[in-house]
């Protein structure tokens, strides 16, 4: 196992950023950077020892700077749309940063994808990893209370990249944590992957309004373009869908254990 940390630049208020590159026997390799905890790339080995990088993303800071849709960014305090940008919670309304049309997206306008986080590598024989942590402070963005944010990236032998999330507040609060990576398995260049098989363990997903705010109804995938229930195409239907995917799927689950969620070849 070997972890790399390298300069990465400096922001516009001259924070430095730094890159961690995690590479394990088999020569995965992930590169992360400490601007928006990115995951910048992903090396993956194909059947004849040859390097595809397989995560979209740019390879200088200034890019990451620029506006770009959220590539490998960790997302909070949180993932998807807030209508209107206001919620109540306790009986009092708390109003959020527009940033989506009249709705609150991601987090904001700074969300968690555009903050420098404080970073602590480690490694062992079995796994190598880096740890970054961020203190949202009360009011930021509009949300209350002080949230201590921590999550951690770990790569081992078995080429599987683990992200752990963890979040204490010291007041009721809301936040829902999630990484914004987009995959391409056939690597950088290679052109889109409408030709991707895909199966999703969910029998059903989150109705949305025109502007994407869940409605709160919960609607069978049966027989839907959104039915992923066995492997197939992400291109077979998706032009059946006014803007193509993107939507909340339910997984089918009991419990609060991890489970399976998806494949794709």
């Amino acid at each position: 196992m070997e972890i790399i940390k390298e300069p990465f630049g400096r922001t516009k208020d001259g924070r430095e950023v730094f890159s961690f590159t995690l590479r394990n026997r088999q020569k995965v390799t992930i590169k992360i950077i400490t601007y928006g905890g990115i995951v910048a790339s992903i090396l993956t080995p194909d059947q004849y020892g040859g390097l595809a990088d397989i995560a979209l993303g740019f390879n200088t800071l200034n890019d990451y700077l620029a506006e770009h849709p959220y590539f490998g960014a960790l997302i909070g305090r949180f993932a998807n749309r807030i209508a209107n940008g206001k919620f109540t919670l306790n009986g009092k309304e708390y109003r959020l940063a527009i940033n989506d049309g009249n709705n609150h997206l991601h987090g904001g306008l700074v969300g968690f994808d555009k903050v420098v986080w404080d970073a602590e590598e480690f490694k062992n024989a079995a796994e190598t990893g880096v740890k970054l942590t961020y203190r949202s402070k009360d009011g930021e963005e509009g949300y209350p209370g002080n949230l201590q944010v921590t999550v951690v990236y770990l790569l081992n032998e078995q080429n599987e990249l683990t992200i752990t999330y963890e979040a204490t507040t010291d007041q009721p609060t809301v936040v829902n944590l999630t990484n914004h990576t987009y995959f391409n398995l056939s690597g950088e260049g290679s052109g889109d992957i409408l030709d991707h098989q895909i199966m999703i363990n969910a029998d059903r997903y989150t109705a949305v309004t025109d502007d994407l705010i869940p409605t709160g109804e919960l609607c069978s995938v049966k027989g839907s373009p959104l039915d992923f229930t066995g492997l197939k195409r992400i291109g077979a239907s998706i032009n059946a869908l006014k803007g193509g995917y993107d939507h909340n799927y339910v997984l089918n689950k009991t419990g609060n254990e991890l489970s399976f969620a998806a494949k794709v070849y």
